[in-house]
């Protein structure tokens, strides 16, 4: 285990990367929206959908969904698929994404297992030049708008934007605990909406885990039987942008209370906040089907943006693989066999 931290702190130490993905706030419920490893880990057919509206108030809306599918084909093998779509009001820039997803399953030990995942797939930007207004569209005089602009360099610009994007991952896990490391956008596609312009896209980097520890049966516990507390942990990276995320959540089996707190270790000027919100987390499981809610209390100086509300549903069929080894891992997904890892 020493040497598998060390060589995630070297990888961290050493990457560089320079527009920012999507981040989900209940990413321990949805893993898939961060490494491919995780795809087909819940050893059955498995699907969830998670929609992110940050910040409502007004023209600074952005609204993302994600979607995915996986299932196995074999004890080793998972398949799946994912798909993202990111629209901002203020700018009209619509982000889509659709993607495959492979993982392969090594049993290192009796107790730790390292799945490995690889995401390959379409994207594409939709930005609207034909409803910018410049300047020389304004009659002063008259306050009229010109429909057409004599300005040549408008013509530049493309409105769509289609590109081959690329993600790998890896994630080593047993029975109480799980670390995984995975990197987007590996071959840098070019999205610059200026036809011959080179802007690469930059490369994103997460190194999350979490670790439950059995809190039912203390001696002085007074949660009920099965009840687990899990500590978890997500550190991102794109470009200079950084973010840190500590979360603790208590689960109860059918339902799940916690707090995730939202966190900037490496500030980039004198206005930068370490503590940039505050995150309740809920979850309720009914049958097949798991609810979960969560909303971003902003602490930093944006002024009122209405926090970040986030609803996710996951769907895990209750069939499981009987073929699979006898000793392979009963996982949890809000307390039933699933994910996160128990």
């Amino acid at each position: 285990m020493k040497s598998i931290l060390i060589v995630l702190v070297i990888i961290i130490c050493s990457f560089q990367a320079k527009a920012q993905d999507p981040i989900f706030t209940q990413y321990y419920l949805i893993p898939e929206t961060l490494n491919p490893a995780y795809t087909g880990i819940a050893n059955t057919w498995n699907a969830g959908f998670v929609h992110r509206r940050q910040w409502p108030d007004g023209n600074r809306k952005m609204d993302t969904q994600f979607a995915y599918l996986n299932t196995i084909v074999s004890d080793e093998v998972g398949v799946g698929m994912t798909v993202m779509n990111q629209n901002e009001v203020f700018t009209s820039l619509n982000y889509f994404k659709l993607n495959a997803a492979f993982s392969y399953k090594i049993n290192i030990n009796y107790d730790w297992r390292v799945r490995f995942g690889l995401e390959t797939g379409f994207g594409r930007k939709d930005y609207s030049f034909d409803n910018l207004l410049l300047e020389d569209q304004i009659n002063i005089n008259t306050g009229q708008i010109n429909p057409i602009t004599v300005d040549p360099s408008i013509g530049d610009y493309r409105n769509k934007i289609n590109f081959f994007d690329m993600a790998a991952g890896i994630e080593f896990d047993q029975e109480n605990a799980w670390i995984g490391l995975s990197v987007k956008h590996l071959n840098r596609p070019n999205v610059a909406f200026r036809e011959f312009g080179n802007v690469p896209l930059d490369m994103f980097l997460s190194v999350h885990g979490g670790y439950y520890i059995d809190v039912a049966n203390s001696p002085r516990s007074i949660l009920p039987p099965e009840s687990t507390l899990l500590l978890t942990a997500n550190y991102m990276r794109q470009g200079q942008y950084n973010r840190l995320d500590l979360g603790t959540i208590v689960d109860f089996t059918r339902f799940s209370l916690g707090v995730i707190v939202a966190t900037n270790p490496e500030g980039k000027s004198d206005n930068s906040h370490f503590l940039t919100s505050v995150n309740p987390v809920f979850s309720f499981k009914a049958n097949e089907f798991t609810f979960g809610y969560s909303y971003d209390w902003n602490l930093s100086n944006l002024g009122r943006t209405q926090g970040i509300h986030e609803i996710t549903l996951i769907w895990q069929s209750s069939r499981r693989c009987d073929s699979c080894d006898e000793y392979r891992l009963k996982l949890k997904r809000n307390g039933e066999e699933g994910y996160p890892l128990r």
